[in-house]
């Protein structure tokens, strides 16, 4: 009872702000910023619950010895003493800093590209920024569905033309021109090494025998070229000959695996090249069915693919790629436009999450604190940690992206529990608030809590440890908000003013 008549106030006016917060992000888009509001949000209802029931009777049950020295920060009594006479200057001074960052938030952006939350390092991810050097490969495409082939064609017509695009490909990709120069030449080349191909008279197979002789004799042949000549072909020049004589020297079984391992594949790629000067006509009719099914579906429609001239891991060329595409033909998609709109649509439900959150935790702090100078006194410094959390980032060049924009949130719960503890405790009159208990409560929960995440920044993941060291910056300027700025913020109490 005692916990609840002198703490419950706060603590659930700040579990009841901070829930509804997370609750605002329920109705956006962004299904995974909507399931942290739902957890987030009830999370909180249920610690609001523990703290002023199971807790106290924990410390009831255990008991646990008083503290042999002062809670607060009595070391901080001259920083107190600083900040109260001192507090117009630095008001002032802390809004010309933050006014004066304004221009960075211009340079912040949203690094829509999921590929730069991987590590760079790991074998399948290198491996893909390989391939994107090949500008012959089409990654993050844009694809079209067209009714017809016909429509196809047309669409290709059109989207080739933009300087933005690299290639097209439609099924009519796979179907070469001028077919008939093409076979002409063929025909020519495969009259001119018809007889190297295609001899009329074959030596037998040699002996075992034959081979061990020409295996040495090119042994030799190597050691006589090699000479005594040190260098890097030197080396390998005996090193093969090396490689020949144990061949020669070994049993029969070991050369019937060494033919089988070199000549295999030689007849092999002889039999290829044969049928590659047979070549036949290729039409659409023609095409292997594994192809058509890719490019046209058996009701007819067809499918166009464009490929970008930039940088495919680029931000900025694929932004101007998806927008320059979608202005001409607007039903694109594929992974550029989906990668992009995706990045659109968090941002998109941020800002109505955001909106929404402020707006319901202004509503019910008005309801609470019925002072709307108190409610302003409240989120005065929420607003402030935010905008200098997002100044610092730009600073340090660390963009937003799909896993760090959940520190976004965080702050705006967190931060309003920590503003409603130090409103609560000035409306009741309590003073020098930098060197109090609260302070020292407040600084040990943020700094627990930033520890907490901040471990994420440790990870090997890109993502993951942007999300770490985005969520323990907000935090600290959460804290410096609430412990810092605030009480200067607000002033003497109401009561002490009256009475000077």
């Amino acid at each position: 009872r005692s916990a609840a008549e002198k703490a419950g106030g706060p603590l659930a006016l700040a579990a009841a702000a901070t829930a509804a917060g997370f609750f605002a992000f329920l109705p956006t888009p962004y299904r995974g910023l909507a399931e942290l509001g739902q957890i987030a949000g009830v999370g909180m209802l249920i610690a609001f619950v523990t703290s002023v029931t199971v807790l106290p009777a924990l410390l009831r049950l255990f008991n646990p010895p008083g503290e042999p020295h002062p809670m607060g920060y009595t070391w901080l009594a001259p920083v107190d003493l600083f900040l109260e006479r001192n507090r117009v200057s630095v008001i002032v001074l802390t809004a010309l800093a933050v006014i004066g960052g304004a221009p960075l938030l211009f340079y912040l952006h949203f690094d829509f590209n999921p590929l730069n939350l991987r590590s760079s390092k790991v074998e399948s991810v290198s491996t893909y920024l390989d391939l994107m050097k090949d500008r012959t490969i089409p990654i993050n495409s844009i694809e079209f569905l067209a009714p017809s082939l016909d429509a196809a064609r047309g669409i290709a017509k059109r989207i080739a033309t933009l300087p933005e695009v690299a290639q097209i490909n439609t099924i009519d990709t796979f179907v070469p021109g001028e077919q008939e120069q093409k076979r002409a030449m063929i025909e020519k080349a495969a009259t001119a090494l018809d007889a190297a191909l295609n001899p009329k008279e074959t030596d037998p197979a040699p002996t075992d025998a034959e081979n061990v002789e020409a295996l040495k004799s090119t042994a030799d042949s190597l050691l006589k070229i090699a000479g005594n000549t040190p260098g890097p072909a030197s080396d390998a020049a005996k090193r093969a000959a090396g490689l020949l004589n144990q061949l020669a020297n070994g049993d029969e079984k070991l050369r019937e695996r060494a033919e089988m391992i070199f000549v295999s594949p030689l007849k092999i790629a002889l039999e290829q090249l044969r049928m590659k000067f047979k070549p036949d006509s290729i039409t659409l009719q023609t095409l292997p069915s594994e192809i058509s099914r890719d490019w046209v579906t058996p009701d007819g429609r067809a499918r166009v693919q464009a490929a970008p001239k930039g940088d495919p891991n680029n931000n900025a060329d694929m932004r101007q790629f998806v927008q320059t595409v979608l202005a001409i033909e607007p039903t694109a998609n594929g992974p550029a436009v989906s990668i992009q709109l995706s990045g659109d649509t968090i941002v998109k439900a941020f800002f109505e999450a955001g909106f929404w959150a402020l707006f319901s935790i202004t509503l019910l702090l008005w309801i609470a604190l019925r002072r709307i100078t108190d409610v302003l006194l409240t989120l005065v410094p929420l607003l402030l940690a935010g905008v200098v959390t997002l100044e610092i980032c730009v600073i340090i060049g660390l963009p937003l992206n799909f896993a760090n924009v959940i520190a976004l949130p965080l702050l705006l719960g967190v931060g309003v529990a920590f503003k409603i503890y130090y409103i609560m405790a000035w409306r009741s009159g309590k003073t020098r608030l930098l060197q109090s208990t609260l302070t020292r409560a407040v600084t040990c929960s943020a700094l627990t809590t930033a520890t907490a995440f901040g471990s994420l920044w440790m990870s090997n993941h890109p993502g993951t440890s942007s999300m770490g060291k985005l969520l323990a910056l907000s935090l600290l300027c959460t804290m410096a908000a609430a412990v810092l700025f605030q009480p200067v913020l607000m002033g003497p109490p109401r009561e002490r003013r009256k009475r000077a």
